[in-house]
């Protein structure tokens, strides 16, 4: 009787010990490998054990900003402000950017709108910078009024902008007049613009700033010493030194005759200081009927280059 119960006892040990030994086997054994079950091994395969923590996937690295953005980048745009419906966005880089790596900047450089308005980057020759240190964008037309443009390029650039009314000024150089349409409305101001020979730029320029009053040096745009003084309510249109602002000349010439150094004079009666009180950044101001149009990188000659081929001028 007493061998009946060890033997009994041995036999429920025995059974015992085979029950632990078959659960530590379904932890990792190869039926659990075969069966898809156990525990998640090197390679990221089966169930993980109740209580511990999912693995971390690996964040992919970013990709690095361009060179060209990292240091020196610059736009024509300030946070918050008011533009005209001519101006163009303008990245500039504190040195050229070689061909190889233009399009990893462009992809960096992004332009959105409240309102879908869509347009294209394009490399501007600078008249005061080298090949490569300038892209400008723009749309197919002008911006619309009240358009919200947001520009962004790695951290360096974080900018929106509102777009005012409209205002576009026509000067006619043969008939001596500037016609302002300004949010619908149109009036007809005398002016006097570029003697012959000094004529003033022909085509679309865009109002960079102005200022209330300027020293103008004509020997700083190869005129010798044909001039050197202050003026008054000067709306600077070229960065080769074309300004509409008030002349006193004007105040016999406006009208009648162009005999100015290659600005577009206004007269002393208040005519000039109206409209350099109305007038904002990124208007628009069209010269018609001189000679030598409007280098794109004279300013913001941008609205001179045909749609295609500013469409060329990208890189992507």
């Amino acid at each position: 009787m007493t061998r009946q119960i060890k033997a009994t006892r041995r036999a429920a040990a025995t059974a015992a010990l085979c029950a632990l030994l078959l659960a530590g086997c379904a932890g990792g054994g190869e039926g659990a490998e075969e069966s898809g079950a156990g525990r998640a091994d090197d390679r990221g395969t089966g169930e993980r054990p109740a209580g511990t923590a999912p693995e971390e996937k690996p964040t992919p690295h970013a990709k690095p900003l361009p060179a060209a953005l990292r240091t020196g980048a610059k736009i024509n745009l300030s946070d918050g402000g008011t533009v005209g419906v001519g101006m163009p966005v303008s990245v500039t880089f504190a040195r050229p950017v070689p061909v190889s790596e233009r399009a990893a900047v462009e992809r960096r450089l992004k332009v959105s709108t409240d309102n879908g308005t869509t347009g294209s980057w394009s490399w501007v020759k600078d008249r005061n910078l080298h090949e490569g240190q300038r892209i400008d964008y723009r749309p197919r037309a002008y911006w619309k009024p009240g358009t919200k443009i947001t520009v962004r390029a790695g951290s360096a650039i974080d900018t929106t902008v509102t777009v005012g009314r409209s205002l576009v000024a026509t000067v006619d150089v043969r008939t001596h007049t500037m016609t302002v349409v300004k949010a619908g409305t149109t009036r007809r101001v005398p002016v006097t613009a570029g003697a012959p020979g000094m004529d003033t730029w022909n085509g679309t320029m865009v109002v960079s700033d102005k200022q209330r009053r300027v020293l103008m040096d004509s020997r700083t745009v190869g005129y010798g010493d044909a001039y050197k003084d202050y003026y008054d309510y000067a709306v600077h249109l070229t960065t080769s030194g074309t300004y509409l602002h008030q002349n006193p000349k004007a105040d016999t010439y406006a009208g009648r005759g162009n005999v100015t150094h290659g600005c577009i004079g206004l007269a002393t009666n208040g005519t000039a200081r109206r409209f350099y009180g109305e007038v904002i950044p990124g208007d628009v101001i069209r010269v018609t009927g001189s000679r030598e149009t409007v280098a794109p990188g004279n300013g913001y000659g941008d609205w001179n280059v045909p749609w295609d081929r500013w469409k060329a001028g990208s890189a992507l």
